[in-house]
């Protein structure tokens, strides 16, 4: 496979992009179909496990080695506790929120990201536009969080805990980013990345479902069997796989600003499939976010 780094987005790239963002934006829709049959933390871990096997058989087809000593065992151990940390609090969130509030929550990643990456790389310090953007992008976002302490008709009692569910994994996910940064991980292939991550979170959920007296599911629907497979095949395994190959082949800054369509579609598709309701704080909340991103990508 070539590994040559092209400085433009060719109509390939941007095809491949926009099916990563219109897929991500569904990920929260369909976890929250399947709530409705499959209990929050068993399906999370249903989820990584069947991507963590996917993961096994794409690589031993493409010949890539993946369990070679190299010194990211402690990396990939934390990396994957953080990255089912992060998804517990998604697919718990779930049953108190709206599938279209948490996708606007969990994108404050990037934001924790840029304030706590000096922390590993001290020489990526963030500039006054950038704090602007932080800034513009929280106040958005708590205006929007305010609405779930006045709960109304469409609004359920407690979706302020679904919403700081949201946050929680939002800073869950910057943390697996930045562990990743700072540890052998970082020039790993991206497949043992993603391995390391689906496998760990995989037992982890497993074990808090366990612990939680989650049952096991009785009845299996349609619906709920489709969005299981949509996010593990299609979610959790194809579009992680096709963001690490864009971000091997293509300038990363341009990628980025795509990113700022996944909690667009995210919100449209809570709308329009699931019904939910679109309210003016949310949609605030939304352009503060896509507003903030732009602020802080800006070079």
């Amino acid at each position: 496979m070539s590994q040559t780094r092209h400085s433009r987005l060719d109509t390939r790239a941007v095809a491949l992009l926009l099916a990563c963002c219109i897929t991500w934006g569904l990920a929260q829709v369909a976890a929250k179909v399947a709530l409705a049959d499959i209990p929050p933390l068993t399906q999370a871990a249903l989820r990584s496990a069947g991507a963590a096997l996917l993961v096994l058989a794409w690589s031993r087809w493409r010949g890539i080695a993946l369990f070679e000593r190299d010194g990211t065992l402690p990396g990939g151990l934390l990396a994957g506790t953080l990255f089912a940390a992060e998804f517990g609090c998604i697919f718990v969130g779930l049953q108190f929120t709206t599938a279209s509030r948490m996708v606007v929550f969990i994108y404050l990643a990037p934001f924790f990201v840029a304030a706590l990456m000096p922390w590993v790389a001290r020489g990526e310090r963030m500039t006054a536009l950038q704090w602007v953007g932080l800034t513009v992008a929280f106040s958005g976002v708590a205006w929007a969080f305010a609405e779930a302490f006045a709960p109304t008709a469409t609004a359920p009692p407690k979706q302020w805990i679904g919403d700081a569910l949201g946050v929680a994994a939002a800073l869950f996910w910057a943390m697996t980013t930045l562990c990743i940064r700072a540890t052998r991980l970082g020039p790993a292939v991206a497949e043992k990345t993603l391995l390391y991550q689906l496998a760990v979170s995989a037992a982890a959920l497993a074990l808090a479902a366990l612990v939680a007296g989650e049952p096991w599911p009785q009845h299996w629907s349609a619906p709920a069997v489709r969005s299981l497979a949509f996010q593990t095949v299609i979610v959790t395994f194809a579009s992680y796989l096709t963001w690490f190959w864009l971000v091997r082949h293509y300038v990363a800054t341009r990628l980025s600003a795509f990113t700022l369509l996944t909690p667009v579609f995210g919100l449209l598709a809570g709308v329009w499939l699931l019904g939910e309701p679109l309210t003016a704080r949310l949609v605030t909340a939304l352009a503060a976010v896509v507003v903030g991103l732009v602020l802080v990508n800006r070079r």
